[in-house]
Parts: C-alpha cells; sequence; structure tokens
C-alpha cells in the first residue's frame, strides 16, 4: 500500500512538462521568469534570422527541393515563436488555469477523487509520450543529415550540410567549427523541440483533466434524483452542482483563450509545412542521397501532422464529452420528483446545449473532420507544386 500511494501522482502536470514550463518561463512564480523570456527570444530571433537569411540568400542560387526543406524547418520555429510569446500574453488566464486545477486537488476527501487521480495518472503517460517522440525525432532529423553527407562522401567541409539550414556570419570551412556549429544546432534543436511538445501536451493535459471533472459532474446529475434521498436533491448539492458545472465551463473557456490563436497559427504554418516537407519526399525519389533524405522528412513529417491531429483530437473529445453533461441530467430520475424540485435540472441541460470546443481563432471548432479537411488540403497543395516544379 505504501508503494502504490508513493507512485500516485499528485497533479495533472508532469514533473517533465512543469520543469520544462519554468524553462520557458511560463510556469508562475518561477524565478528569473523575465531573464528566461529575454533569454529565449534573443535565441529563437537570432536563428530565425539566420534562417530566413539564408532561404533569402540562396532563392535562385539553391535547388528548390533543398530550399523547401529549409523553409519548412523555419516555419516551424516561427510557430514556436509566435506560441510562446501567446502563452507569454495571456500568462494570467494560465494561472487561472492552474489555480482551477489546483483547486481540485484538494478535494481529496471527496469520494470522486479516484476520478482525478486516473485521469491525472493517464495525462503523465500520454504528456511523457509526446515528449519522448519529439525528441526522438530530432534525433533522428540530425543523423539522418550527417549520415546524408556521410554516405554521400562529402570530403570538403565546405559542401557538407547542417542540421538546420543558417547563413552564419563566421567562417565555418574548418573541421572544428563545422563540429562546433553541429553541436549547438543539435542541441537548439533538441531544446526547441522539447518546447514544442511541452506546449502540445499541455493541451492534452488540460483537456483531460477538464473531461475528468465532466465525468465527475455526470456522475452527480445521475445521482441527483436518487430514491435514498426521496427524489427530492438538497439545496447543498444543488449549489455544488451549479459551482461545479460553472467552473467547468470557466476553464473551456480559458484553454479556448490561449490556444485559440495558437490554433489558428498552427493551421497556417504547418499547411505549408506538409506541403514543403512533402514536396521534398517526393522529389527526392531516385536522387542518390533518396535513404537519408525520405527518412529524415518522414520523421519531420510525422511530428508536424501529430501536433495537428492533437489539436484536432483536442476539440473533438472535449466536444463530444461536453454533451454528456446534458445526457446525464437528462436521464436522471427527474420525472420522479415534483415540478419545483426538477426544473433547476431543465435549466442545467438548456445550458449545457452549447458544447464546450476550442476554435480556430473563432471561425472553425477543432475536429477530426477538421483534421481530415487539413490533411487533404496539404497534399492537394503539394500536387500543384509539383506540377508547376
Amino acid at each position: 500500500m505504501k508503494v502504490k500511494k508513493s507512485m500516485e501522482p499528485t497533479s495533472t502536470i508532469s514533473r517533465t512538462l512543469e520543469i520544462s514550463l519554468r524553462i520557458f518561463g511560463i510556469w508562475p512564480d518561477s524565478s528569473c521568469v523575465l531573464l528566461c523570456r529575454l533569454f529565449w527570444m534573443f535565441v529563437l530571433i537570432a536563428g530565425q534570422v539566420f534562417q530566413y537569411q539564408y532561404i533569402v540568400t540562396n532563392l535562385y542560387a539553391v535547388d528548390f527541393s533543398d530550399l523547401m526543406d529549409g523553409f519548412g524547418a523555419t516555419l516551424s520555429y516561427t510557430l514556436l515563436s509566435i506560441k510562446f510569446i501567446i502563452f507569454w500574453l495571456n500568462q494570467r488566464t494560465f494561472n487561472n488555469i492552474l489555480a482551477m486545477m489546483a483547486a481540485d486537488w484538494e478535494q481529496k476527501n471527496s469520494t470522486d477523487f479516484s476520478v482525478t487521480i486516473n485521469t491525472a495518472t493517464l495525462s503523465h503517460y500520454f504528456s511523457n509520450i509526446i515528449v519522448g517522440f519529439h525528441m526522438l525525432t530530432a534525433t533522428l532529423y540530425s543523423i539522418m543529415i550527417v549520415f546524408g553527407a556521410n554516405n554521400h562522401k562529402m570530403t570538403k567541409v565546405s559542401e557538407r550540410p547542417f542540421i538546420l539550414k543558417m547563413d552564419l556570419p563566421f567562417d565555418s570551412d574548418t573541421q572544428f567549427s563545422y563540429g562546433l556549429v553541429l553541436i549547438v544546432q543539435f542541441s537548439y534543436l533538441l531544446i526547441t523541440s522539447c518546447a514544442l511538445s511541452t506546449l502540445n501536451a499541455l493541451l492534452i493535459v488540460l483537456v483531460l483533466h477538464l473531461v475528468g471533472q465532466i465525468n465527475i459532474l455526470d456522475k452527480w446529475l445521475t445521482e441527483m434524483y436518487s430514491k435514498e434521498n426521496g427524489f427530492k436533491p438538497s439545496l447543498t448539492l444543488i449549489r455544488k452542482l451549479i459551482k461545479k458545472h460553472q467552473r467547468i465551463i470557466d476553464f473551456s473557456e480559458n484553454i479556448e483563450t490561449i490556444y485559440s490563436n495558437i490554433a489558428l497559427m498552427l493551421f497556417v504554418s504547418d499547411t505549408l509545412i506538409i506541403c514543403c516537407v512533402g514536396f521534398v519526399i517526393v522529389t527526392s525519389i531516385g536522387t542518390p542521397n533518396a535513404v537519408a533524405t525520405i527518412i529524415k522528412s518522414l520523421a519531420f513529417y510525422a511530428v508536424i501532422n501529430l501536433e495537428a491531429f492533437m489539436f484536432c483530437f483536442a476539440g473533438e473529445y472535449l466536444s463530444v464529452k461536453s454533451k454528456t453533461i446534458g445526457d446525464a441530467a437528462y436521464n436522471s430520475q427527474w420525472y420522479e420528483t415534483k415540478f419545483q424540485d426538477s426544473r433547476i435540472i431543465l435549466l442545467l441541460i438548456m445550458r449545457s446545449q452549447n458544447q464546450l470546443t476550442i476554435t480556430v481563432g473563432k471561425f472553425a471548432d477543432l475536429s477530426l473532420e477538421r483534421f481530415a479537411s487539413f490533411v487533404r488540403g496539404a497534399a492537394s497543395y503539394v500536387s500543384v507544386m509539383l506540377a508547376m516544379y
């Protein structure tokens, strides 16, 4: 029993995500928050300057497929910078989310606290998988670039590619400087991949926590009109239900405030990135370095599609689970009581008809259907690019 208790989570957000959020200046009450934000903004801006400078300088000098490869990676870092800015600007909203989660964890004496524990365990599992997959993909991406250069027998240092295509302001033609740049870029890629996966996994964690609270509310609604209490709920229980429902709505609106604009930028940028990566995969078939290029591009392609899928899945899952609130209220035995005692359940059913969701910049709801449209649209754009190539 002692071992089991020690292994139980104490928060829905895992320690891995918390440490990452502290490093990137997002977690509240962290030391040197302003310094962390200035540091990462400087690092990302410097990397973006070198990456975009490479694209502009080599716009007509390099192969178009190579240019698309660099442009796709550059867009992903631009999106990460935008995510950081959105989180920093909505720090108060994120603090409110964490305060609500902390309040839910304070209900340890409740008989429904096991739902929160199970949700946290599942959240830790998914967050570790997401972060691990992104880190593994970044490592594979780097290995394939170095492997491709060695396999292609590029003896001159000036001919060897960097992990990230950049136009650096210093000479990197020596073996030492080239190796140093590779080490710095590999570290940079791992850290930014960790940041990207952390913000994506955080959305899944928040939605899972919210769904766990919805499940608790559904249970309360089912037991509201029971035979044990004479089909007449107490005033305390009614107040408890209303407060719980309002907290769920507020929690969902806070998630929407943070991730709505992120989802909009994500769909715009990821469509362009998938077009670039898909173009690189198709045009690399039959080339001397095809195996390394395809493996590297497929890893990047998988990460981008996983990111879009996670957002759409989170929106779909939240929408589906929010409908269960009205269903649970309707399926309760409200018809066994007097009209005066059942009016509250009718109002709750009407309010729950406005389903909870996450939107793409307030334009459309995130759903699996939206993800399918996103994939089809990106594929059609790749076909157009190949026809024009």
